[in-house]
């Protein structure tokens, strides 16, 4: 990956400019040292690969050992990360390194917290587009650390029919035309398309080509009453809007086969990890 598409060093190079100045001043360029990143709280580990980054693409020199890996679930006072060099580019990289961490770890928290609301139903937690502009895949990457599945990675991976895009003609011979369109030129590729209604259900069930329906913001009977229209049928059903940890269980009860939640990742508190340097 080339540095102008690497997340870790923009970041790097959006912290330190042209140079650390208070490293440049302040510390001797001599100086050695141990830095150890550990978690403050009980949190899920994401983002471990970040954190190592950062420190060798600021000193290549600099001796790198990770001691946990990414999904590890961890107590406070837990060891991550151990890394050894000069003083002046562990500490220039130590921001970074955490910001890292603390950000996906706190995705992956949040996400394994969801994951095992919903035991011991079968639904599966998504994550959604709703990231961080240039963080999308290490923010997914977390989802999966706390046991989430990825949703599509974008809009070129997979078909998401919503009503805006079919509100000028929302009638089931023109979306089938489409979809055949859609099957014919983009074979394999998945098609999702969203219900705002069970008459809308009913007539997406009736749909050649469809993979999922999007229960969008349905209440807990018309969810279950989906379920059970669907029946046999090989299409997939997912749960959208409304879900929290207060919420999520409820609808997993339902019988649906996803529940999307964007708060995964537009909405996760940061965990707290802290950086200890000793001198060498």
């Amino acid at each position: 990956m080339s540095n102008e598409h690497d997340p870790v060093a923009l970041a790097l190079a959006e912290d330190i400019g042209a140079r650390d100045v208070t490293c440049e001043f302040f510390v001797d360029a001599a100086q050695r040292g141990l830095a150890r990143i550990f978690a403050r709280q009980p949190c899920v580990l994401a983002g471990i690969e970040c954190a190592e980054r950062a420190f060798q693409l600021v000193d290549a020199a600099v001796e790198v050992r990770s001691l946990r890996k990414n999904g590890d679930a961890l107590a406070a006072g837990d060891a991550v990360l151990e890394a050894r060099g000069g003083v002046r580019p562990l500490l220039t990289a130590e921001r970074t390194a955490l910001n890292f961490i603390q950000q996906l770890s706190g995705v992956a928290t949040l996400t394994r917290r969801f994951v095992e609301a919903v035991k011991p139903h079968k639904a599966r937690i998504l994550d959604t587009r709703k990231t961080t502009p240039g963080l999308r895949a290490l923010e997914k990457a977390a989802v999966v650390a706390g046991g989430g599945t990825n949703h599509r990675a974008g809009l070129f991976d997979m078909a998401m029919v919503k009503e805006n895009h079919y509100a000028a003609d929302p009638s089931p011979a023109n979306l089938q035309a489409a979809i055949r369109r859609f099957r014919a030129a983009r074979p394999g590729l998945r098609l999702e398309i969203e219900a705002q209604s069970l008459e809308q259900v009913r007539d997406f069930l009736a749909l050649e080509g469809v993979d999922v329906i999007m229960l969008d913001n349905m209440n807990l009977a018309d969810m279950a009453e989906a379920v059970r229209l669907r029946g046999k049928k090989a299409v997939l059903l997912e749960a959208s809007g409304g879900v929290s940890l207060g919420t999520v269980s409820s609808i997993a009860a339902t019988g649906v086969d996803f529940i999307s939640v964007g708060a995964l990742t537009h909405s996760a508190p940061a965990a707290d990890f802290s950086l200890d340097l000793s001198r060498e």
